[in-house]
């Protein structure tokens, strides 16, 4: 369990099989740990009060001890596609964008697991401000909360995860691990390990640790260039990690999961958009057992990019897989709101933000 400096615990930062701890408390019994998690993760209370089959006397222990969650919506902004970008105020009074994705039957969450990101890719806007801190194991488990209860009152289910927000999740490992782990088990929050992804820019070590967790979970690596040379330009936080050595983790996740990889790169005009770059592209992932998904890139405001044209992109898909290589075309969704890949930067950074835009109105 992880909790802020100076601040009261959260139940929702209790790891799966931590809820035992609730054993100290007044009036507890054996059952009642159990009974908490399933209030918290599996039917998502904000209260104490709401855990109506626990006694008062544990029920005001526990309200005496512990919070329920550490965040709250701020905002939720709806995109003329059906898009939903949630802005969660933190208690510290950082923010976090989350969004939700409605496509066919599929409605997808994708959640932040920092607040801002070390990562700096050249296009994204989400490193804009660098990354401020890691997100605890609850604010993670709470956006997913916080859309499940937003998705049930409009009448469909969530159906995908992604963590694909704000953040690198590889480099919040432990966080990251603790809110899957909650997420997945049948005796939280019961969300299928193979409906949730998790997409790095490729930390090898940490993709063998993720591995490790046993769990189906799907891995995605954003490659954005087919060579070392225009990747580190692209993504200045990569600390010289090979390309080759993230192909070879990539392989590995694949043998011990067998969950295919998808590898995601990002088209910008004029710099990777290029048959000749689709080109090599094939040829370094010649071997790998995955697919390309290629995104066109969503204009951010004070970057120096160019969304490429129709043509070029499907030049390269042709290309693609002509070589052998699936390859799929991402749709941008929630451009009017800010909410498409590599368009999240936090427009209110702090909940004082909003309040005051909110009071101007």
């Amino acid at each position: 369990m992880t909790a802020l400096p100076g601040e009261r615990p959260c139940l929702t930062d209790l790891a799966v099989d931590g809820y035992d701890v609730l054993l100290d408390l007044e009036g507890a019994r054996r059952f009642h740990p159990a009974s908490v998690r399933r209030w918290v993760l599996a039917r998502g209370v904000r209260d104490v009060d709401a855990m109506t089959d626990l006694p008062k006397a544990f029920r005001a222990a526990l309200a005496d001890a512990w919070d329920v969650r550490r965040t709250r919506l701020a905002l939720a902004s709806d995109s003329d596609d059906g898009t939903t970008k949630l802005l969660l105020e933190l208690r510290d009074g950082q923010t976090i964008e989350s969004v939700l994705i409605p496509e066919g039957d599929r409605l997808t969450l994708c959640v932040s697991t920092q607040v801002g990101c070390g990562v700096r890719c050249a296009f994204c806007a989400s490193g804009l401000l660098g990354v401020v801190r890691d997100l605890t194991s609850g604010e993670i488990v709470e956006q997913f909360l916080e859309a499940r209860a937003l998705a049930a009152e409009r009448g469909r289910p969530l159906t995908n995860l992604v963590l694909m927000g704000g953040g690198e999740p590889l480099n919040n490992f432990a966080h990251v691990r603790t809110a899957l782990e909650a997420l997945i088990h049948a005796d939280g929050a019961a969300f299928g390990a193979r409906r949730i992804t998790v997409s790095t820019i490729g930390i090898p070590k940490k993709i063998d640790r993720l591995e490790e967790l046993g769990k189906q979970v799907n891995l995605a690596i954003s490659l954005h260039a087919p060579n070392e040379a225009l990747r580190g330009r692209l993504i200045p936080g990569l600390d010289r990690v090979p390309l080759d050595d993230v192909l070879a983790a990539a392989g590995r996740y694949f043998r011990r999961t067998g969950r295919e990889i998808t590898f995601e790169y990002a088209v910008l005009k004029g710099v990777n958009d290029s048959v000749e770059c689709a080109e090599e592209l094939a040829r370094r992932l010649k071997g790998v057992r995955g697919k390309v998904n290629l995104i066109p890139w969503n204009p951010v405001a004070d970057l120096p990019f160019d969304r490429p044209d129709d043509a070029a992109v499907d030049a390269m898909v042709r290309t693609l897989e002509a070589r052998g290589v699936r390859t799929t075309v991402r749709r941008s969704r929630g451009r009017d709101i800010d909410a498409a890949c590599g368009q999240l930067r936090r427009r209110f950074p702090t909940g004082d933000a909003v309040r005051e835009r909110d009071a101007r109105r």
